[in-house]
């Protein structure tokens, strides 16, 4: 008797099991040692039997503002990346316009640029400008690895929809903004929704503009933070995997609330419903 297509036997379900387990073991030992009183990490418990709270209360109170300073840059740049990429994604989607391959050759390009050259030659224009450590210093500087990456998500995803569809609103009267902003854009949500996802966790993530941007306390992210943290801290683990883990949530929870979009979007640009 054949097995069905696209299933394994109990050999690969051990086998996923346990590439799982390698896998989630480091955020495992994460949360275990962040539960651990101050000291080393490897004279910890396997699981915490009495669980210790200092680390958390310790990292709220040193890097709270650096939470807040990262969730603020990263809700920033990705409202800024998806401003900016809608509308360019919309008319090299659907505006004859020539040179439309050799645009999104040049986006693509602009990912290939090592963040070290972006971050040097932004430092000296940010000194000029004067936004060296503030919040939309490093807004704008993140973007510029949302906005080409949105880009190209949204164009796949737009080039997706029926072009029927907007000749027929066109008919009715409706401006191409009108049609941009009433029958594009709400067709585009799972591609929208996944373009922020990642534009927001580039940003949450980035650590080089972080430390090439900002030179003073005022303006930290928690990546920064969690750096000189460990410099100045190296025996109080607790706090510095209690902090890892603070900063862990954003980013885990907004993948669990848009993994439906972001599975859709991922599927391929027809994969959407026209209603």
């Amino acid at each position: 008797m054949k097995r069905p297509p696209g299933r394994g036997g109990p050999l690969s379900t051990l086998v996923g099991v346990v590439l799982l387990a390698l896998m989630l073991f480091p955020v495992y030992w994460m949360v275990n040692a962040s539960l651990q009183p101050a000291g080393n990490t490897l004279s910890g418990e396997w699981f915490p039997i009495h669980p210790d709270l200092g680390g958390y209360a310790a990292a709220l109170r040193d890097q709270g503002r650096n939470l807040v300073t990262s969730l603020l840059v990263a809700l920033g740049s990705a409202l800024l990346s998806l401003a900016l990429a809608a509308p360019a994604a919309h008319a090299l989607a659907h505006f004859r316009l020539r040179g439309t391959r050799l645009v999104l050759l040049g986006v693509l390009t602009t990912q290939a640029v090592p963040g070290i050259v972006a971050a040097n030659a932004l430092y000296g224009a940010y000194n000029d400008l004067g936004l060296l450590d503030s919040r939309l210093g490093l807004i704008l500087a993140d973007s510029t690895a949302g906005v080409p990456f949105a880009i190209v998500i949204l164009h796949a995803f737009m080039r997706g929809i029926p072009e029927e569809i907007i000749e027929a609103a066109r008919v009715d009267g409706a401006g191409r903004l009108r049609v941009f902003r009433s029958v594009v854009l709400p067709l585009s949500r799972p591609g929208l929704i996944t373009a922020g996802v990642f534009a927001f966790l580039f940003a949450w993530s980035d650590f080089l503009f972080a430390l090439t941007l900002t030179t003073t306390d005022t303006v930290r992210p928690i990546t920064l933070g969690v750096y000189q943290y460990l410099g100045a801290h190296t025996n109080r683990w607790n706090a510095v995997m209690a902090t890892s883990v603070l900063a862990s949530v954003p980013a885990a929870v907004l993948l669990v609330l848009a993994q439906r979009h972001v599975t859709r979007a991922t599927a391929g640009p027809g994969s959407h419903r026209i209603s």
